[in-house]
């Protein structure tokens, strides 16, 4: 059956049958085209075939007493096409998803903070984007920064601005479906053609996300481990080995990630792996990152342990070795990747403002993290700013050189011109002649006069 008209759709008439029977109208609910179907009646039609539905299950509309589609209520006759009820259509890991974040509170106080959420998110992967970029800019473009500290931090930045690259790319386009697409759940149901709605684009772009989120994950144990190493382990003063980071740092996550692209691929058939973050198989990523965070924060313990007790030895009075703890803690919580432990942390569903400062928070941490870190590790880094303070003076300096050339040559030609200009006058090369039959070597001195012409001064 085609779509219903929209002069159909507009008003819940009631229709009449020959017999004298009352027919609700055919109708059409945005995602099934329902026939039109006698009064006091419920009927029902095979789920479609969407992501998180199972096909061999069916949603139902009811038809109400007076032949008007009933809503979700009985005796409730507000919407022009009634309420389908498509909740038996679930598969039962998208009804775990649906319960999860709809049981406890409204579906739309949640749409309207995911909706502010992924306004935050875009925001703050644009603005990490921006500021990575310009920092792998300069710890690439100045000699002087390039030493095994920055060099670990340009793999890292490399990592957090591929993976946001990506972020970007998914929200873009799930933004695109959203607009051309109908929603159910959250869920689009009309083919858009774009990203999301294509089977194997869609796995691999999830595939990509995963595994340069696992790489800056690997990065950031390798910046916890340099540093730590640094300055607590002597025996590891010596250059390190890059060719063991560049295979812990790119290498292993690739293991990781393959392991898991084929597990999900072999047990999780729905379309673009639909809620495989739910997936109790999701934790062969979600294992090591763990991991990660928790040793990174025993760096950080540590580190902040040595601070202390060197602070101490060198007399400090316990109010600057606070300061300075505290300070180092707060420097490298963002690098280690302790605000990652928001991913983990359960959203409090049963409280609409719980759940909201939740979503804010995390989207906040995890999206303005790039940003976070470039301001912390390259902006905010001395030798940095030193750098660009010493390149910015010697450009100036150079420019001032510039004009002052520009401005002598200047007054040089205006001079020939003066001289060029007045009556009974000739120029001769290397001799300046006039009326009084005064010669001399013509001589150019920094006070724009000529020896031997004291007579002309420009």
């Amino acid at each position: 059956m085609g779509r219903a008209t929209s002069k159909g759709n507009e008003a819940n008439t009631k229709m009449k049958h020959p017999s004298g029977q009352h027919y609700c109208n055919g109708t059409w609910d945005k995602i099934l085209c329902w026939p039109a179907t006698p009064a006091n009646t419920t009927i029902r039609k095979s789920c479609p075939p969407i992501r998180g539905l199972d096909t061999s299950k069916f949603g139902y509309k009811r038809c109400g007493m007076y032949g008007q589609w009933e809503g979700k209520t009985p005796g409730d006759y507000s919407l022009p096409q009634g309420w389908t009820n498509y909740t038996d259509c679930y598969t039962e890991d998208a009804r775990q998803i649906y319960n999860k974040l709809f049981s406890k509170t409204s579906p739309q106080v949640i749409k309207q903070i995911a909706y502010g959420a992924r306004i935050l998110e875009m925001t703050g992967l644009c603005v990490s984007f921006l500021s990575i970029a310009l920092s792998i800019f300069i710890f690439c473009y100045f000699r002087s920064l390039r030493c095994d500290r920055t060099r670990i931090h340009r793999n890292l930045f490399l990592a957090i601005i591929i993976h946001v690259a990506l972020l970007l790319i998914v929200q873009i386009d799930q933004s695109v479906a959203r607009t051309t697409g109908e929603e159910l759940a959250g869920v689009v149901v009309k083919a858009t053609g774009t990203i999301y709605d294509t089977k194997v684009l869609c796995e691999i772009l999830s595939t990509l996300v995963e595994y340069t989120k696992t790489v800056m994950f690997m990065w950031m144990f390798i910046e916890g481990m340099y540093l730590h190493n640094m300055l607590v382990v002597s025996v590891f003063s010596s250059r390190p080995k890059y060719w063991l980071y560049y295979l812990l740092g790119w290498g292993f996550p690739m293991l990781l990630t393959c392991s898991w692209a084929i597990t999900n691929g072999i047990l999780n058939t729905e379309q673009c792996w639909f809620g495989y973050t739910f997936k109790p198989y999701f934790w062969i990523l979600e294992g090591p990152r763990a991991a990660v965070i928790t040793v990174n924060l025993l760096f950080l313990l540590n580190i902040v342990r040595v601070l202390v007790t060197k602070l101490r030895e060198s007399n400090s009075t316990e109010a600057v070795q606070v300061r300075k703890a505290v300070k180092a803690a707060i420097v490298l919580l963002p690098l280690l990747g302790a605000n990652n432990f928001m991913a983990f942390v359960e959203p409090p569903m049963d409280d609409a403002i719980k759940f909201g400062f939740w979503s804010y928070t995390s989207q906040f941490l995890v999206s303005f993290q790039g940003f976070f870190i470039s301001l912390l590790y390259c902006f905010m880094n001395s030798e940095v700013q030193n750098t660009i303070r010493k390149h910015w003076e010697r450009f100036q300096q150079s420019r001032r050189g510039y004009v002052r050339g520009k401005q002598r040559v200047s007054r040089t030609m205006s001079m020939f011109t003066a001289v060029s200009e007045l009556p009974n006058q000739t120029i001769d090369t290397g001799t300046l002649s006039n009326m009084n039959g005064h010669t001399g070597p013509t001589v150019w001195n920094n006070d724009n006069t000529v020896d031997g012409t004291d007579d002309y001064v420009l």
